[in-house]
């Protein structure tokens, strides 16, 4: 007998919930029928097309501005100013192994001290993880191809090969010994 008051009261709250219902879907109802019959907003009209001003190009007899005058001086024309070929100066070795320290830049590199073994002297270089690396002559760091060319007790001494626009020229850098 419990079971069917049960079920009596389990259908009477569902009507009831049904009945609820019916009443929010007429609001809703009568507010869709009056959005859908408010006037339409105006649409902006589509700006009108422009056409481009045609340009026509009259320097034929002039050095091509698309033609990289750094190729070859055949391709030039003789009044042309005569520019170096960038392969006549100093370049990179791209085809080198890059070392670790070359992923750092030289202003994030410290010099903590020396030490010679067996008659070569190398410099302690301290990274940005605090990890101390012995270089000696030879060895490349830094992010412009910087190629140790002496070590002393105080100081490192680099030369990079940085671009200039035409090429790569070289400069020299050092890294001095960092006060204790």
């Amino acid at each position: 007998m419990t079971r069917t008051w049960l079920s009596v009261i389990v259908i009477a709250g569902l009507s009831i919930a049904l009945v609820g219902c019916d009443r929010g879907q007429r609001e809703l109802e009568r507010w869709v029928e009056e959005v859908r019959n408010r006037p339409a907003e105006p649409i902006e009209p589509i700006p009108p097309i422009r056409t481009p001003e045609t340009f026509v190009y009259a320097a034929h007899d002039e050095r091509d501005p698309f033609r990289d005058i750094r190729r070859g001086r055949a391709e030039r024309p003789a009044d042309d100013l005569a520019l170096d070929d960038p392969t006549d100066g100093p370049q990179p070795d791209f085809d080198r192994r890059q070392e670790y320290l070359e992923e750092f830049p030289l202003d994030t590199l410290s010099m903590k001290g020396t030490i010679t073994l067996e008659g070569v002297a190398f410099a302690l270089i301290r990274d940005t993880e605090g990890v101390i690396h012995r270089v000696r002559e030879g060895n490349y760091l830094g992010q412009n191809h910087g190629e140790v060319t002496r070590v002393s007790e105080e100081r490192v001494i680099l030369t990079e090969l940085v671009p200039d626009g035409m090429g790569w020229r070289e400069r020299s850098a050092e890294i001095a010994l960092a006060e204790r």
